[in-house]
């Protein structure tokens, strides 16, 4: 994620910003040219760039924004319809008269965005549903009681290209309860997001494209029955040697599956990275003569080309960290192992990634 600088004042700011706490300056994100700025008024419920020299380019705030204040996106005046490129994905949204529910579905958004803002700088199509069957869409549920007795709870998950979260996600006291029952290493909002996109992006991406066989070779069969693998995944859990070939237990049900996660690893990566590289951080081997334990962030992750670079920077981080975090007494921030099976598949992602790109640029001129 990018640090941003405040436009009015020059005061550092971040990307989840309404106010500038230096000179008091509303912020607003620009999707269109994935910034942070400070605005100043220019009409009524109208808004442009402080000190801009494009004084005529206005926007509005989401409608999230302006009603709600769960967004700080801005909309381009003229554009059609008053939610921002990322809250106009959004199908379903909890019931805003319980004020819990809106919290958690504050939480939820902050972390949608996240996904967004990755999804753009990789230059991968955005689209909601309602304007391209071929889109995206969020639905943000609720257990309720007749739910519960006739279907069980909200189940998160993908079903084509819409995104279904179980709102309970954003409360973190049955978030890590859920995570301590599945037996999982890691569970995180954001997570959720990068796992179920990756679903999405397999069928816009992998399912019907030039890499679909190199997927099989790396992945296996996905037209082995869904439901099987995940009810046999479940009762009997994943095989012994799982750590050697999946980057989760969880990956290991079904090649779905196995593409989620990975996906998932890979947006874990290339953000993780391009924060290192705002802040400057440096890992340098203090220990010995090997560099593999050597890092300076001075590329951007989000368009490097070369995926061994981002790999042989990875691992000295996540090493840093991880080791950081065990001295406040907290478990490691990513405590996975990346196997060199696992590192093939990433490269993998990388590349289809790398590929789409080009494709939709060339679509889009």
């Amino acid at each position: 994620m990018k640090l941003f600088n405040c436009t009015s004042c020059g005061n550092l700011v971040f990307f989840e910003n309404s106010t500038c706490i230096s000179c008091q300056s509303k912020l607003g994100f620009l999707p269109d040219e994935l910034t942070l700025v400070a605005l100043e008024p220019a009409g009524t419920k109208l808004w442009r760039v402080a000190g801009s020299e494009n004084g005529d380019r206005k926007y509005r705030k989401c409608y999230n924004y302006e009603v709600h204040q769960v967004c700080n996106w801005m909309v381009r005046d003229g554009q059609d319809g008053d939610f921002c490129q990322a809250c106009s994905l959004n199908r379903t949204i909890p019931d805003l008269n319980d004020q819990k529910k809106k919290f958690h579905w504050y939480k939820l958004e902050t972390e949608k965005r996240r996904l967004i803002y990755s999804l753009l700088r990789l230059g991968l199509p955005v689209y909601p549903q309602n304007q391209d069957p071929t889109g995206l869409a969020f639905d943000f549920l609720a257990d309720t009681p007749d739910t519960l007795n006739e279907s069980g709870p909200v189940m998160t998950g993908h079903l084509n290209g819409l995104i279904t979260i179980n709102i309970a996600e954003a409360d973190p006291v049955k978030r890590e309860d859920t995570r301590r029952k599945m037996g999982e290493k890691y569970r995180t909002i954001l997570g959720h997001f990068r796992h179920e996109s990756g679903h999405y992006y397999w069928d816009r991406l992998v399912r019907d494209g030039e890499s679909h066989d190199k997927f099989r070779a790396l992945f296996g069969n996905e037209t082995q029955d869904y439901a099987q693998a995940l009810s046999r995944h479940h009762e009997y859990g994943p095989p012994a040697d799982w750590h050697r070939f999946f980057v989760s237990a969880y990956a290991s049900c079904h090649p779905w599956e196995d593409w989620a996660e990975t996906w998932s690893h890979y947006l874990h990566i290339i953000d993780t990275l391009e924060t290192a590289h705002q802040f400057g951080l440096k890992v340098e081997n203090q220990w010995g003569e090997s560099d593999a334990f050597t890092t300076a962030q001075d590329f951007d992750a989000y368009r490097q080309s070369d995926f061994q670079v981002l790999i042989r920077n990875w691992f000295p981080l996540t090493l840093a960290i991880n080791s950081i975090n065990r001295s406040m007494g907290h478990a490691h921030v990513y405590p996975f192992v990346l196997t060199s099976s696992v590192v093939e598949k990433l490269e993998f992602v990388h590349h289809v990634i790398r590929s789409a790109q080009e494709v939709f640029q060339i679509q889009e001129r």
